[in-house]
């Protein structure tokens, strides 16, 4: 259980290097793949180092402290990495320069070996990322990017984006190579049993507070008419893009209402074996052919339409545009006032919860269910009161067990409006382990060890395979893998 905790907060460790690390990531050339260290010292002639010139008389202050095939990682790597790390709140006495060390290599490692099994990232997911990425920086200098060069030490807006980019790509290749490892990785009832009977008693985790939460959910009522309009102005875009040649991508930043996708152009990437969007958008976008832009079709989003850019293997780079048809005051209120009559018949013991889902909620999901959310993370009903959502939270918890709440109005990032009721229909208290309650989440403990173990068994292969220098103090180090290859 350690091994698992520790190696779990290496990954997030990694995670918060690639969203904060503002060092550099460079591919080294050939011909300087045997430099060790770059010392501080006056050059006579000039050098080409990775992509920069060291003029006559100028001083390199940084060094290389290690090379992972085309990857170098620099002497400044981890002290930028510390102070990025600080500059988030994270206790860095939690890991030792070597810790942070260790995971700079095997990040390159991950990219180095991505690059050689030919994975291939998408660009314009990286440049959309970095946008958000700077819109949130330029947060901590009330808007000014003067100000945010400046924090960041770097000359100009263009080099800055393009570190982040070079920054962002590496660690997606990096995810990529670190998912086709585990991605094939399953376990049996049966491991799981192991797994769980190789605890001891003293040492089995202990889970917090559980809670069970149903809700019935009531849409103002949009009209066919309406619904029709949307789908006659979808089927005219669509039209206009295969008739007179117009831009897609120019379709979504005029008309469509997903304002979220409207920086990258409506793009999304979806992958056959990780499901992101719902239902019916999968369907429709593995239905079609490169090239070919769907019929308008419904999700509870809305009306949509997909045009299908490129496929890549198993990802499908789509963009779409997402009309909602519109719904009138009066129809909002019709809508609180049939949600009002459900809470009006549940507090007076008319019908049951479940029933009332049943017969009234319009959330297809949920209906069918007594209304019951599902855990995203764990795919049941219970949701650790720690690790909640943190709008849900807000929702329930004054909530007794089997109240109703009162009617409470929710929109979502498209700005469609509904009601809801909620209700804590279960709970279950902090306690160890059990195997048969909690036999869901002790299998994720058991799929994550596993996964861990096949990438552990990976860097030993792959670490004995790649060319490796390390430089310098480094060499002292007491790493968890054979980076020194003794």
């Amino acid at each position: 259980m350690k091994f698992i905790i520790n190696l779990k907060q290496a990954f997030f460790l990694s995670f918060i290097l690639c969203v904060n690390g503002m060092f550099a990531q460079e591919i080294i050339p050939d011909e300087v793949a045997e430099i060790e260290v770059v010392e501080t010292e006056v050059v006579e002639e000039p050098i080409k180092v990775m992509d920069s010139v060291v003029s006559p008389g100028a001083r390199k202050i940084d060094g290389v402290a290690a090379v992972i095939g085309d990857y170098i990682v620099l002497e400044s790597d981890v002290d930028n990495t510390v102070l990025q790390l600080k500059a988030q709140g994270v206790n860095t006495d939690d890991f030792t320069e070597c810790e942070l060390f260790g995971k700079l290599l095997e990040d390159k490692l991950y990219s180095h070996q991505a690059v050689q099994d030919s994975i291939i990232v998408n660009d314009m997911e990286i440049y959309s990322f970095v946008d958000q990425q700077i819109q949130q920086f330029l947060q901590q200098t009330n808007g000014s990017m003067d100000a945010l060069l400046n924090l960041y030490n770097k000359e100009d807006e263009k080099s800055f984006r393009d570190e982040m980019f070079e920054i962002n790509k590496n660690q997606k290749l990096a995810q990529e190579m670190q998912a086709k490892i585990v991605e094939d990785i399953e376990i049996t009832p049966e491991e799981v049993r192991d797994f769980f009977n190789g605890i001891s008693e003293d040492e089995r985790p202990t889970f917090g507070t559980e809670l069970r939460v149903a809700q019935i959910v009531v849409e103002p009522e949009v009209t066919e008419a309406e619904k029709q309009k949307v789908i006659d102005r979808l089927k005219e875009m669509k039209a206009d893009v295969i008739e007179n040649g117009a831009s897609f991508r120019s379709k979504v930043v005029l008309y469509t209402d997903d304002k979220s996708s409207v920086a990258n152009g409506g793009l999304y990437t979806l992958n056959r074996k990780q499901p992101k969007m719902v239902k019916e958008f999968r369907q429709v976008a593995f239905s079609l052919k490169e090239g070919e832009i769907s019929d308008p079709f419904p999700t509870e989003y809305g009306y949509h339409i997909i045009y299908l850019e490129k496929i890549r293997g198993q990802e499908y780079d789509v963009r779409h545009v997402l009309l909602m048809p519109q719904v009138t005051d009066s129809q909002i209120k019709e809508a609180k006032e049939k949600i009002d009559k459900v809470r009006e018949e549940l507090i007076n013991e008319e019908i049951t919860f479940a029933e009332a889902a049943k017969k009234y909620s319009d959330e297809k999901e949920t209906k069918y269910d007594g209304g019951q959310l599902i855990n995203p993370e764990t795919q049941d009903y219970n949701f650790e009161l720690t690790g909640m959502p943190t709008e849900l939270y807000t929702q329930i918890q004054n909530l007794k067990d089997d109240e109703i709440s009162l009617v409470l109005k929710d929109q979502d990032r498209t700005g469609k409006i509904s009601f809801k009721l909620l209700m804590v229909s279960g709970r279950v208290d902090e306690h160890v382990a059990n195997y048969a309650q909690d036999y869901l989440k002790i299998k994720g403990i058991a799929l994550d060890e596993k996964r861990l173990r096949a990438i552990e068994k990976w860097q030993k292969e792959t670490i004995s395979e790649t060319y490796i220098k390390i430089s310098g103090a480094y060499r002292d180090c007491e790493f968890a893998s054979n980076w020194l290859k003794k």
